[in-house]
């Protein structure tokens, strides 16, 4: 009930924060959207969340991991063969300021785009010395000269190097869980290599998020899912579902994030509020313990 709750209640607490300005995270926060399990809305998280940030006035860089380049579509920038992007970046070691296209989405919103020719970065990094450092020293060597609130990861599908190399980059994780049946499947694996990314390359790295995706009001599924979701990561879980919803479906085939098809459907609404529940606990402001105990 508390999850039919929050859904019903997002339209509501919503209307009037569209476009409102975001606090700034007390440092850059780099976050991978990961989760191996195709079809749970990790790139559909991905450009939300990002597009969302940049509209409340945030600084936000999205590297786009995956050579489907879907993240790069959704935020209206060239990723045709040959236009230089992450593949440049982790094999050729090009400055990110080079390659980085600013999204027409939303100003503040940059975007280092993935085209097909990333596809044969798994094999190149391969012989590599130090391949899964190779993204954490571009990102880093970027942050030294640019002011970045945040800088989001999408990444395919799978835990192969391009997925590592995010993980290795980034200090936090956010992973979308679909509202449906084997919804934990995936996840168990995903924690496993977390656990050696910390242990072997990137002890900062931490599971800060969880975003319950694709929840619908109508089935009982969906509501036992989210209960089931929230008792493994009580605290990483973000009140706010993402529903169904025919308009988030719609907005890639445009070229587009839902938030630039039609910013006042309910699947807008609720990555905006997602957004800003995400700001709130970067910039040390998060009462997420209260607002738990009141949606109980």
């Amino acid at each position: 009930m508390a999850a039919a709750r929050t859904l019903q209640s997002v339209s509501r607490e919503t209307a009037d924060v569209l476009g409102a300005r975001l606090p700034h995270p007390q440092q850059t926060r780099t976050i991978v959207v990961a989760n191996q399990k195709g079809g749970v809305g990790k790139t559909t998280t991905a450009v939300n969340i990002a597009s969302a940030l940049a509209r409340g006035g945030l600084r936000v860089l999205l590297m786009d991991m995956d050579p489907q380049g879907n993240a790069s579509t959704a935020l209206g920038v060239e990723h045709r063969s040959g236009v230089k992007g992450t593949y440049e970046v982790l094999l050729q070691q090009t400055p990110i300021a080079e390659v980085a296209q600013a999204s027409p989405e939303s100003e503040g919103l940059f975007v280092v785009p993935a085209t097909i020719d990333l596809a044969a970065a798994e094999i190149e990094l391969v012989p590599q010395v130090a391949r899964e450092q190779r993204l954490k020293k571009s990102v880093l060597r970027h942050l030294a000269d640019h002011e970045v609130d945040y800088v989001i990861f999408d990444c395919p599908p799978s835990l192969g190097l391009l997925t590592l190399n995010a993980l290795v980059a980034a200090s936090e994780i956010l992973i979308p869980i679909q509202c449906e049946y084997y919804a934990l499947e995936g996840v168990t694996q995903l924690m496993r290599t977390i656990q050696l990314v910390r242990e072997e390359l990137n002890p900062d790295l931490e599971l800060s998020t969880v975003l319950l995706t694709m929840f619908d009001a109508r089935t009982k599924l969906s509501t036992q899912v989210g209960q089931e979701v929230r008792k493994h990561f009580p605290e990483q879980t973000l009140l706010t579902l993402i529903p169904r919803s025919v308009r988030l479906s719609e907005a890639p085939s445009y070229g587009t994030t839902v938030l630039g098809y039609d910013p006042q459907s309910v699947g807008a609404k609720a990555y905006v509020k997602a957004a800003g529940e995400i700001a709130r606990r970067g910039a040390g402001l998060d009462d997420y313990s209260a607002r738990r105990g009141r949606s109980a």
